[in-house]
């Protein structure tokens, strides 16, 4: 069922695609490139996506740094764990006992539907993987969705906090309008480009950290040209 504010009336898609496309072309000139995810392969890719839930990446980096100096930045050789030895190299981290398992039932999966290779992952039907992905336990639509995006390649867009506090107040979306909503939002009108995806989102984040915080900071924001109805000076 579609929520409410999806059956209200609003612009026309076209001039959305547009807007959302002028401030991705605001933030790329004012924050450049971000290069997201910065991992050597996309196993690690998804080892961060997991180990970054609800910490800081500074303790998910040091997680990967403690399984790469134990050579266990594979799918089979981090599989060959048993649960107590992983959750010591993922300790700094936090919450390593959950941590643990999150990485051991993903991998699993990984190895079991796709023999470990992320090659596969690129080709497979995106629907049902996404559907197979969310029922790995501790796997969330954002997990998901990184690990999708970032590890795989796919055309999916993260529609996570930061994400949505900028298109909230930018006027896209409703105020505390959920993930699923607002993923949707944002892929029905743009490209569906992996690049594109990868990029809006990794700047939006930057954008929500560097101004549009839960107090934000307007004044110097290279979005605020939007918020008084102008154009970018770009």
């Amino acid at each position: 069922m579609l929520t409410a504010w999806r059956r209200i009336p609003g612009p026309p898609r076209d001039r959305v695609k547009a807007r959302l496309l002028r401030l991705y072309r605001a933030l790329l000139a004012h924050h450049g490139p971000q290069g997201w995810w910065p991992a050597r392969t996309p196993f690690e890719v998804a080892v961060g996506a997991i180990l970054v839930q609800h910490t800081a990446w500074a303790g998910a980096a040091g997680a990967i740094a403690a399984l790469r100096a134990a050579g266990r930045l594979t799918p089979a050789r981090l599989a060959a764990l048993d649960a107590a030895t992983l959750g010591a190299l993922v300790r700094p981290a936090g919450t390593w006992r959950l941590k643990a398992r999150r990485l051991l039932d993903f991998t699993h999966w990984l190895l079991d539907r796709f023999g470990g290779d992320f090659r596969r992952l690129r080709r497979a039907p995106l629907g049902p993987l996404r559907r197979e992905l969310l029922s790995v336990p501790g796997l969330g639509p954002e997990t998901a969705d990184a690990i999708l995006l970032y590890a795989a390649g796919r055309p999916v867009f993260v529609a996570d906090a930061y994400a949505r506090r900028v298109l909230a107040r930018h006027r896209f979306v409703p105020a505390g309008i959920g993930y699923e909503d607002a993923r949707a939002f944002v892929e029905a009108r743009l490209p569906s480009d992996p690049a594109l995806f990868n990029e809006l989102h990794a700047l939006l984040v930057a954008v929500a950290k560097s101004n549009c915080r839960s107090v934000p900071i307007c004044e110097t924001c290279p979005l605020r040209y939007d918020l008084e109805g102008g154009r970018p000076t770009i």
